[in-house]
């Protein structure tokens, strides 16, 4: 297989950015290891410490690993006899992702490789194996990887047996398109002169310094979305971009934008967001002059949903506590519960998550979001409106969860959802109303989700 290239895609650093490759290898690890292993990566002081190409490249090379890694392990299991240690499996990965995929001269790749694996107690052992592996890959390049190569087995079957076999392909056909960046608005007014702005200022066609070679920068493009999120094609740091700074805007997919659009709030009505960091729904409930209140068990990443806050010139009240414990009984206009899940819907900017995920996982949060409806549904007031919502593509976490909940409480029903209601795809409105969104379902992608609408019998 021989992959070359688009015009967008960045060069690699010299053959002598090996820091950048050591950084890359340990986010690789980390997010392979557990759930929130990204994440935690990418914000180690270690990858900050890196001169900027360096530390660009690092994350353009790990998180194509990631959004190719069920296609590499295919070609790579294809030409090893028995499997290597982990260690030794990625940095045959790392290598193999820079020759097919980042425009990496072979011998480059090769070399550097090498080079890593000397860095490594486990590695060095291997480095015949390595050498031989790539440069055969090299002569004798692998078939072009399949949709369905980009996925864990488990989860295509379970893709194929909810959706058909056709979606399910493209879905998994989305895994390995690195996605734009969406942003909601704090006053959709705004929308026109921040288009305007964030087209217009001269984008980076990398996230990394070009070589003498590399195409001509690519300007930035920004476009306005059903619904009113705004997709930005651009690179770089988001801190610097027009707008951040005065707080008019904050990133948030456009699938995840959604739900918060779909209440019928007035000023003064009272909202508990449940579940609410890092908080993008909050800061939409609060832009709409509800009275919130942004609970989450986590004060931690409460911090993030706070610093927004204050960038945004937006106030909640923000408690930290169990949802199915908390003791406040006040009750509430509306209630948006964005419940933890297994977070499968997210892997256009988290391709990890793909390969953290265990089925045993899926009955284990299922039965956590049935707690949290019921904790919900007693604290909405009679006629009062419900929105739950999952990052899942899984059904037992969305259409099934919804089903139970409406068996449990008669005093509910559903508010259908309509097409382009808040941004709803019409191809993501099922039976009875609610939203299955697929990633597929708007042209560029967005988040898979499930989200249903709910109201209280007066």
């Amino acid at each position: 297989m021989t992959v070359k290239p688009t015009e967008n895609t960045p060069s690699a650093p010299a053959v002598g950015g090996l820091p950048a490759r050591e950084a890359a290898l340990d986010i690789i690890t980390a997010a392979l290891e557990k759930r929130s292993g990204l994440d935690e990566a990418l914000a180690r002081p270690g990858l900050g410490a890196l001169a900027p190409r360096d530390r660009a490249f690092a994350r353009l090379l790990a998180m194509t690993v990631l959004r190719q890694l069920g296609a590499l392990d295919k070609i790579l299991d294809s030409r090893l006899r028995k499997p290597p240690p982990e260690t030794v499996k990625t940095l045959l990965r790392l290598g193999l992702a820079q020759i097919l995929w980042l425009g990496t001269p072979a011998f480059a790749a090769v070399s550097t490789t090498l080079a890593l694996a000397e860095t490594r107690k486990d590695g060095r052992p291997f480095k015949a194996l390595i050498n031989g592996v790539l440069r055969g890959l090299v002569r004798d390049p692998a078939p072009e990887p399949r949709p369905e190569d980009l996925a864990p087995d488990w989860l295509l079957a379970r893709w194929s047996a909810t959706y058909g076999r056709g979606p399910a392909l493209q879905i998994a056909a989305m895994i390995a398109q690195e996605p734009a960046t969406d942003l909601t608005l704090r006053d959709a007014s705004t929308a026109p002169d921040l288009i305007a702005a964030l087209s217009t200022e001269p984008g980076e066609a990398s996230e990394i310094e070009a070589e003498p070679d590399a195409p001509a920068p690519v300007p930035s493009t920004a476009t306005l979305l059903d619904g009113g999120s705004i997709r930005v094609h651009r690179r770089g740091d988001v801190a610097e971009w027009p707008g951040f700074v005065q707080g008019q805007w904050w990133v948030q997919d456009a699938a995840a934008a959604i739900p918060a659009r779909l209440f019928d709030l007035k000023p003064g009505d009272t909202v508990l967001d449940l579940c609410a960091a890092p908080g993008g729904k909050t800061l939409q409930l609060a832009a709409s002059g509800a009275k919130v209140t942004a609970l989450d068990r986590s004060e931690a990443r409460l911090k993030r949903l706070g610093a927004n806050l204050a960038r945004t010139g937006l106030n909640a009240e923000v408690v930290t506590a169990e949802a199915v414990a908390w003791g406040d009984e006040r009750p509430f206009d509306a209630i948006l519960i964005d419940a933890p899940c297994s977070a499968t819907g997210t892997f256009r900017r988290q391709p990890d998550v793909l390969w953290a995920a265990r089925p045993a996982d899926i009955a284990t949060l299922a039965a956590l979001q049935s707690k949290l409806l019921d904790a919900a549904a007693r604290r909405l007031k009679p006629g009062g409106t419900l929105i739950y919502c999952v990052c899942s593509l899984e059904h037992e976490e969305g259409e099934a969860q919804a089903r139970a909940f409406l068996r449990r409480r008669p005093d509910f029903a559903t508010v259908p959802i309509t097409a382009g209601e808040g941004g709803a795809p019409a191809a993501s409105v099922i039976d009875r109303g609610w939203l299955r969104i697929l990633p597929h379902h708007i042209e560029g992608g967005l988040d898979g989700f499930f989200i249903a609408r709910f109201r209280r019998a007066d």
